[in-house]
């Protein structure tokens, strides 16, 4: 397309990325011009603050253009966004994957199209999983192999964004990692919402652990094969086995723990307590020794006293985590968490920074241990790679993009490793 391109805008997670791409390739496809496109998240109150300021800015930018809004903030609050004077058309999370909503934003049938477009997500019972073949970096590709969510969290509002838990079956997902490792990838990442409930919808309910044997048993050439956000109590025995004994698994897990307290794990709905987390790490680190952990955290849930807080900074030690992704709480409205009592909001921040400051503690002491180590690293450009456990890497001289280089670690410098 030319000048007349659209614009896109993404918010959010690694699936809402994936997703993105896919739109991109189907306005193309149907000739959608002058438009701009914001995907938003719902994760959090300020997420969909920063959305509706993206919205603003983009429309002061672009005056002429279409303005569209879709995404899980766009399905869940889809009245928010109508109401916007800059916003032209609504569309839900089913309709953004839709061809046939992206032929009604043809530059000749703009006028007709329906301004708000959104259905309920909870009837949808497939996902699509051959829109696109993986997207990110010439060396590594995400694959969505899931999509929606079953479990009820009392904070989370991603439910009603995405839908039910539905999966990819295996056979598709297998198809497209060859194609992928075939166009050159050397490291392919599985994503969804809620990846471990992989399978629970398919015929004979495989497991993740399965899908993750099938893919490394049938696409032998694949170099790396790394899974993203899991909920460490639904790891099934395939999973820790292929964790064990499957070298091309790399050895970084980012882990749904949310909390470090039973009482508050148990208010938010969660399905583990603090002493599973911590077994669970413990039995994955002894099957390899080399693991590296990541997590969400949420900072200041409802109810949350001094004493629970310190159980939750306390289990980045006690399950040895590395990569922090710490969420200070915000209510999101038709939550059950929106009706408790709230955490002082001051509090939340100071609590939200404790927990930042013990996790920089945790990578600094991470990177330390790796000086004088060797790693195999995936090139991301021509300075700068990834470990097996995602950690990244300055070179101080230019290697191949895209491949995978044997190299020791001779410092660190401003949170990276040096190679």
């Amino acid at each position: 397309m030319g000048d007349n391109a659209p614009i896109f805008s993404n918010h959010g997670c690694r699936l809402n990325a994936y997703e993105t791409e896919a739109m991109k390739a189907q306005a193309a496809a149907a000739g959608v011009e002058n438009a701009i496109v914001v995907n938003t998240c719902a994760v959090t109150a300020e997420a969909v603050r920063k959305a509706r300021q993206d919205i603003r800015k983009l429309r002061r930018d672009n005056p002429g253009a279409t303005l569209i809004v879709t995404g899980c903030a766009a399905q869940t609050e889809p009245a928010t966004f109508a109401k916007m004077d800059e916003v032209d058309v609504v569309l839900g999370n089913t309709e953004k994957m839709n061809p046939a909503t992206w032929a009604g934003l043809a530059p000749d049938l703009i006028g007709q199209t329906e301004p708000v477009q959104v259905d309920d997500i909870m009837s949808v019972t497939e996902t699509a999983g051959h829109l696109i073949d993986g997207f990110g970096t010439r060396s590594r590709a995400y694959v969505q192999v899931q999509n929606g969510c079953d479990h009820r969290c009392t904070f989370c509002i991603i439910p009603f964004g995405r839908g039910n838990s539905r999966s990819v079956p295996a056979g598709i997902v297998v198809d497209q990692i060859k194609r992928l490792v075939d166009q050159g990838y050397n490291e392919v990442v599985l994503t969804g919402v809620d990846l471990t409930s992989w399978g629970a919808d398919l015929p004979s309910t495989p497991r993740l652990g399965d899908l993750v044997m099938r893919i490394l048993k049938l696409v032998p050439d694949l170099a790396r094969l790394r899974i993203s956000s899991i909920d460490s109590i639904e790891v099934d025995e395939n999973l820790m086995l292929a964790i064990a004994t499957e070298k091309r698994l790399m050895p970084h897990l980012h882990l749904s723990l949310q909390h470090g307290d039973d009482l508050i794990l148990k208010r938010m709905k969660r399905r583990h307590l603090r002493d599973d987390a911590i077994q669970f790490c413990e039995e994955a680190r002894k099957l390899r020794p080399e693991m590296t952990y990541g997590a969400d955290i949420i900072a200041g849930f409802p109810t949350e006293t001094d004493a629970m807080f310190t159980n939750s900074l306390a289990l980045i030690k006690d399950c040895d985590l590395t990569w922090l992704h710490v969420f200070p709480y915000s209510p999101r409205q038709g939550t059950p968490a929106a009706r408790m009592p709230q955490t002082n909001g001051k509090l939340i921040k100071e609590r939200a920074a404790a927990l930042r400051k013990a996790g920089d503690a945790q990578v600094k002491k991470h990177l330390s241990a790796q000086v004088g180590t060797a790693h195999s690293i995936l090139m991301e450009n021509p300075r700068m790679g990834r470990t097996e456990q995602f950690a990244e890497v300055q070179f101080t001289a230019e290697q191949l993009e895209s491949q995978i280089v044997r190299a020791s670690i001779i410092g660190v410098v401003d949170g990276q490793l040096v190679a």
